[in-house]
């Protein structure tokens, strides 16, 4: 039987969701074919508290546990961290270096996805449709009438590494446009400005099994609020309706272009990519390569829209990382 280490929590404001994903995971791996143990990651410590109540401190030099004088080493680590360090290629990085497989992407990989304008930025000579953008750094200056020549009015401001719609806002007038920026910075030093997408917004989970790459059947999002915000995702101001009520033609082209962006970027694990059909063509925001896998999350709808039961999904992911 396999150890399994199933990583949540996190050093990010999204912490909470991660470890709500966390739990999902645990309860659905194959108790028949893995060992599973949840290990909290925070900026405190990384531990594992077992059903006693024992808090078990992570061995940093190999990953590993001590309970009852027994040494626990794990085969593989189920990675739900949402958010640093678990998205943005830096847990990724530690364990590359010790040797221990994780089924998101790999560190350079996940460093990429996580910055909203070096992904964009990858994938434009690929000939991937995205929003009119602007980038913006903490410490420059800003001139919001060059803003909105470039990306029109309404835009989105955005947080540029950051999930879960933290630091998100929709501006309407430009003298929105300081506030949104002040919100934005609140979360990331760096930010992206975009234009508004009007259109039908979908999102598409991506994997990998035996080295062929799967797109799930995709989800339609419709936000009550004035987008897909925190409220929207996660306090259920929201319709997320799996299959998404789109033509046949619309969703083969969302899945193909949603399998290309996961074999340009060489991502692994699960991803979620997002889109808007935005005059007819479906126009990429971003892609998500720890989504989430809570009981509200999109992933686990999609996964029972394709007729698989989440236990045999998970067992994919984990064994697509081990081979």
């Amino acid at each position: 039987m396999k150890n399994i280490a199933v990583l949540m929590g996190g050093y990010s404001s999204e912490k909470d969701i991660s470890m709500k994903s966390g739990k999902v995971i645990s309860k659905y791996l194959n108790k028949d074919l893995y060992q599973v143990y949840e290990i909290v990651i925070s900026e405190q410590s990384w531990s594992y508290i077992s059903t006693d109540g024992e808090v078990h401190e992570i061995d940093k030099n190999d990953f590993s546990i001590t309970i009852n004088d027994n040494k626990v080493i794990f085969d593989c680590c189920y990675n739900t961290i949402h958010g640093t360090p678990g998205e943005d290629g830096l847990l990724q990085a530690y364990l590359e270096l010790i040797g221990l497989p994780q089924t998101s992407c790999d560190s350079y990989q996940s460093a990429i996805t996580f910055n909203k304008r070096d992904c964009i930025a990858v994938l434009k000579p690929w000939g991937i449709t995205t929003a009119q953008s602007v980038y913006l750094n903490q410490s420059q200056e800003v001139d919001v009438n060059l803003i909105v020549d470039r990306v029109g009015l309404p835009c989105f401001v955005k947080a540029n590494r950051s999930g879960s719609s933290y630091g998100v806002s929709k501006v309407y007038q430009i003298e929105q446009l300081p506030a949104a920026l002040d919100v934005a910075f609140a979360v990331d030093n760096e930010i992206i400005i975009e234009s508004f997408l009007d259109g039908i917004e979908v999102s598409v989970g991506v994997y990998k099994k035996d080295g062929t790459i799967i797109a799930l059947p995709p989800t339609e999002i419709v936000s009550e609020n004035d987008f897909f915000d925190y409220e929207a995702k996660y306090q259920g101001k929201s319709q997320e309706i799996t299959p998404a009520r789109i033509s046949e033609r619309m969703t083969v082209a969302v899945q193909e272009l949603s399998k290309r962006i996961y074999e340009l970027l060489n991502c692994k694990g699960i991803a979620r990519a997002d889109f808007i059909f935005h005059q007819g063509t479906p126009h990429f925001i971003e892609i998500n390569t720890n989504p989430g896998m809570s009981e509200e999350s999109i992933v686990p709808k999609q996964v029972e829209a394709s007729n698989q039961s989440l236990t045999d999904f998970l067992t994919d992911i984990i064994e697509e990382t081990l081979n």
